[in-house]
């Protein structure tokens, strides 16, 4: 069997590489029933286009059910998707579907992305997505026994990292501020998390948990809140890099390649009611960030709306990921230099293709 065609370059080197790192991970999955929520988001895009490209080359027998709120709408923006054998899209909301598709043997929930917007202007629809969206997907799990639940989490739960702590690891016990509505994403999946663990213990389920950091590649929004995001549509448009605060902000960040083979191997291998930090160690400030874009994109200028404060210690959101290299024995293909080239290149040739 060969690879689904894909008409970009940079889609295609992905899809091969993954597969080469990952046959003997995907051979666990031969014959398997997998629901995912959350496909049509970024990491779920990702997920499907992978999962897709392994099935077309390996015929691995899978079948993937996805529930989405606007199936129609994903499918016609996503064509090469859209066909695929294997890949049934289910219309439904995360907080009070139903199936009526045989049993699934793996869950990947990853429904609720990271939507700043979302999180200021409606907070509480925020945390009851990720809440009750949770409990609907656990309580279906405890009906009809998978054999494991990944479920998505975020290094939002740690709260504010401590600017002298150089990475974050999954024992440290900091959490957002309770009483600030603008953590309810946070706090919903913290709460998520633990109704995880109660499902776990009560019912024996298995359930892993991935806390995901920040990516850059393919598919990632310009137009959000996404720094890496945003830096890349200043540069497709030509016009300087522009940096909104002071620059200072560590980051750190990986590409999606990277994040599917972690989630997978998390879903597959990793130990029930354990987190495991998803993302990079390979720490960069948010100016660094700007000027490596600026560099990718031929000599840009960068500009830097705010004096940082010499007296501060920068703001740092960057995980520790010894966890998941040693348990799981995970490493990072991608470095940050060819994350932002194979992102530029990604893009440019969708503009070239829209052109």
């Amino acid at each position: 069997m060969a690879l689904l065609a894909l008409n970009d370059p940079t889609l295609r080197e992905d899809a091969a590489r993954f597969l080469e790192r990952t046959q003997g991970l995907l051979a666990l999955l031969r014959g398997s029933r997998v629901l995912v929520t959350g496909g049509t988001g970024f990491f779920g895009r990702w997920l499907l286009l992978l999962l897709s490209q392994a099935e077309a080359a390996l015929g691995l027998g899978l079948q993937i059910d996805v529930l989405s709120r606007d199936p129609a709408g994903f499918c016609a923006r996503n064509p090469e998707l859209a066909n695929c054998q294997g890949i049934v899209f289910h219309k439904g909301d995360v907080r009070d579907f139903e199936l009526s598709t045989p049993p699934h043997d793996y869950i990947i929930h990853a429904a609720a992305e990271a939507n700043a917007a979302l999180n200021r202007d409606e907070p509480l629809l925020m945390f009851d997505t990720i809440v009750q969206g949770t409990r609907q997907v656990l309580e279906y799990a405890r009906q009809t026994k998978p054999k494991r639940l990944l479920f998505v989490s975020s290094g939002a739960v740690y709260g504010v990292q401590p600017p002298e702590m150089t990475t974050v690891p999954e024992h440290y016990l900091g959490s957002p501020d309770q009483l600030s509505p603008g953590n309810s994403y946070a706090e919903g999946k913290r709460t998520a998390e633990h109704l995880c663990a109660l499902y776990a213990e009560d019912f024996g389920l298995s359930i892993p948990i991935a806390r995901c950091f920040a990516f850059l590649g393919p598919f990632l929004p310009l137009d959000r809140h996404f720094a890496a995001g945003n830096f890349i549509a200043d540069a497709l448009a030509g016009r300087p890099i522009n940096v909104q605060g002071d620059g200072t902000p560590r980051r750190s960040y990986m590409y999606p390649t990277d994040l599917v083979e972690w989630l997978l191997t998390v879903l597959l291998r990793g130990e029930s009611r354990r987190a495991y930090n998803i993302g990079s160690e390979e720490v960069v400030s948010i100016e660094a960030l700007a000027q490596a874009v600026a560099h990718a994109a031929g000599g840009l200028p960068v500009r830097v709306a705010k004096e940082a404060d010499p007296n501060s210690l920068p703001a740092r959101y960057v995980p520790n990921t010894g966890r998941a290299e040693k348990e799981l024995g995970l490493s990072l293909c991608f470095k940050l230099p060819q994350i932002v080239a194979r992102t530029l290149r990604h893009h440019r040739a969708q503009q070239l293709k829209d052109s």
